[in-house]
């Protein structure tokens, strides 16, 4: 096709376009009258302004929390090595795991009979709330009075990326907006000179779910995450190439902002709209985020409490940006961890050496962020989140079925820990038992749909009524076709 064919391709479908809008027997005022008489739409649908897509927007109720922090350890720790106590496990260490713990079950490489594992460190009660904690965390036991554990997660997904899929989006499969787009398109942003949902990654990977984990889905695009870096630029290119200065800069995108506007005069697709917001945002984070993101203007004390190590790429720095962002006005920051999917085939997957050293890197981070937001007036209206995307098997993975020299569990998707801080819940709790060998939850089951419905209450949504109309639905983070329930019990 060449350049005349392109045009006259493009004017027939604009053409065709304006005609059924504008000559056809329903009309635009038809269609309007026939959304606003459906119910569904009335109640969940939102009317945002696609020229300001962040603005901030009033929830359905007063939110406990105003902002979300999401720490993800991509691969997910082990629970039986640091939250959930099991000392009936550790009496089967080294045994035969028994048939019924086996039949019906699909595992990710156990093959054969596996032998039990129990916990390779040792767990006490910590803090005034009695909660148990393994040796692997002393940090994080010195704020465990501020912690809402729930230890009776569970997935049906057993691999990574469906299992971060569900966790973050709703769905095992690619396509649905994340937890972070659903947040960002029901409040906005407190900023407009940052993105109103960031993503951070350390550990040398992203998670295997990849950017859908942050993605809108069938949401505007400007509710997707931004991922930002702890070291050079923020964002890839964010800085202007030599010879451009800002003044060009500025009459470049000014141009480039009349044309949208045409386009959108004529085409009427709102994410034209939507694409000039961003353009501006990325404009003026050339001013705002260098200075958001350069933590080596915080005080020396500061940087000893965190453990960080300004101009390096480290979970400890995305930590301390947290923190950062958040009192910028960022409505929720998201930190993916990679290197906890500890399978025991290498000294980087054993349970003995490299979980060792993953929970030094993120111990001290994680309990002097709880402190910093707390000591700034910042954690009561900030939610903290950690969790991996499952749990991890009371039985050594034992990969072709012979067992391996380094020590390892599988994945576990029966049950799993995620804990909270601030942002409304309640501290000091323990939410939620598993099975005695930390093999299935068995009391107060929470699933991801559990989770997302909590999460929408506490930032004021009913999460029923917090829908967006799509494929002939008006769907909902907590999932329109599965059960979901708020865990009242945890709420403040």
């Amino acid at each position: 096709m060449n350049l005349f064919q392109q045009l006259q391709h493009d004017q027939l479908q604009h053409l065709t376009r304006r005609h059924f809008l504008s000559k056809c027997s329903i009309g635009l005022g038809g269609m309007w009258m026939a959304s606003q008489s459906n119910p569904l739409f009335a109640a969940g649908g939102l009317h945002k302004d696609p020229a300001a897509p962040l603005a901030p927007d009033v929830p359905h109720f007063a939110p406990k929390a105003k902002r979300v922090i999401y720490l993800h350890m991509a691969g997910s720790p082990s629970q039986l090595e640091l939250f959930d106590y099991k000392p009936e496990l550790t009496k089967l260490d080294g045994k035969e795991c028994p048939q019924e713990f086996l039949e019906g079950k699909q595992f990710a490489f156990i093959q054969g009979v596996p032998k039990m594992l129990g916990s390779q460190y040792p767990f006490h009660q910590a803090g005034e709330s009695g909660q148990w904690i393994s040796d692997r965390m002393p940090h994080l036991e010195g704020v465990i009075d501020e912690i809402c554990f729930i230890k009776s997660m569970w997935s049906d997904q057993f691999n990574h990326g469906p299992a971060q899929l569900l966790l973050h989006t709703g769905s095992q499969n690619p396509g649905s907006p994340s937890a972070g787009a659903w947040a960002t398109y029901g409040l906005g942003s407190e900023n407009a000179n940052l993105p109103g949902f960031i993503v951070l990654t350390s550990g040398g990977k992203n998670p295997s779910a990849g950017k859908s984990a942050w993605g809108a889905g069938f949401l505007p695009s400007v509710y997707q995450g931004v991922q930002c870096r702890s070291q050079g630029d923020p964002v890839l290119y964010l800085s202007n190439p030599p010879g451009v200065s800002r003044n060009l800069r500025r009459h470049t995108l000014d141009a480039l902002n009349s044309l949208n506007h045409q386009v959108s005069a004529e085409v009427g697709d709102p994410e034209t709209l939507t694409r000039i917001a961003q353009y501006e945002m990325a404009f003026r984070m050339q001013m705002h985020a260098s200075d958001a993101f350069d933590i080596s203007s915080e005080n020396p004390t500061v940087h000893q409490s965190y453990g960080t190590s300004p101009g390096r790429e480290s979970f400890a720095n995305n930590c301390l940006l947290a923190r950062r962002l958040a009192e910028r006005g960022v409505r929720f920051i998201q930190l993916f961890d990679w290197g906890w999917d500890s399978h025991g085939t290498n000294n980087q997957t054993d349970l003995r050496k490299g979980f060792a050293d993953k929970c030094r890197q993120i111990d001290q981070p994680i309990a002097a962020l709880l402190k910093d937001l707390k000591q700034r007036g910042l954690l009561e209206e900030t939610l903290v989140i950690w969790s991996g995307e499952f749990g991890r098997t009371p039985m050594r993975e034992n990969r072709g079925g012979v067992e391996m020299t380094n020590v390892g569990r599988d994945h576990s998707p029966s049950a799993y820990t995620l804990w909270m801080a601030g942002g409304g819940v309640k501290p000091g709790l323990s939410y939620g038992e598993t099975d005695p060998i930390g093999y299935e939850a068995t009391v107060d089951k929470v699933s991801a749909h559990d989770f997302h419905a909590t999460l929408m209450t506490l930032l004021g949504f009913d999460h029923k009524r917090f829908t967006h109309p799509f494929q002939g639905l008006d769907q909902r983070l907590s999932n329109v076709t599965k059960p979901s329930r708020v865990v009242k019990d945890i709420i403040a």
